[in-house]
């Protein structure tokens, strides 16, 4: 998808988090405190990138989670803008800028995924049939 059909279909916010590396503002964005389950997919493409299962409250404002529904769909890069070494996740199929992952999360992988709203959209649990997800009912039974 160019960059004029990204323009139509995404909002301002979605465009500038997405496709200029941007960031949302903290505990002001979609997904931040979202307890519903369900699926998140990339805005762009559709793909399925994480699960309500593996989401948690990291208290830092933006959609944490401790890992993604299928490695194969996640890029990592180095970044070093805004003076700081961080490791930003992208989405594979679109390219997409999601976020960044550090090491201070909980659990087993101690990953914390931390992920623009902007980037993502929900698929909840009762309608992953409907919208084509089936496959990933087993995440919640």
């Amino acid at each position: 998808m160019n960059s004029d059909d990204l323009k139509n279909k995404l909002t301002s916010m979605q465009f500038n988090v997405t496709q200029n590396n941007g960031t949302e503002p903290p505990f002001n964005n979609e997904y931040w405190d979202k307890e519903d389950e369900g699926i998140y997919v990339d805005i762009i493409s559709g793909k399925p990138l994480f699960s309500s299962t593996d989401k948690y409250d990291a208290g830092c404002g933006w959609p944490s989670f401790t890992k993604g529904i299928d490695d194969e769909e996640l890029l990592e890069k180095k970044d070093m803008t805004h003076g700081m070494i961080r490791t930003e996740v992208r989405s594979k199929e679109a390219d997409a800028h999601l976020g960044h992952v550090f090491p201070d999360g909980p659990g087993p992988t101690k990953l914390r995924y931390c992920i623009n709203s902007a980037a993502l959209r929900f698929i909840p649990k009762d309608k992953l049939v409907e919208m084509g997800y089936a496959k990933y009912e087993g995440l919640f039974k």
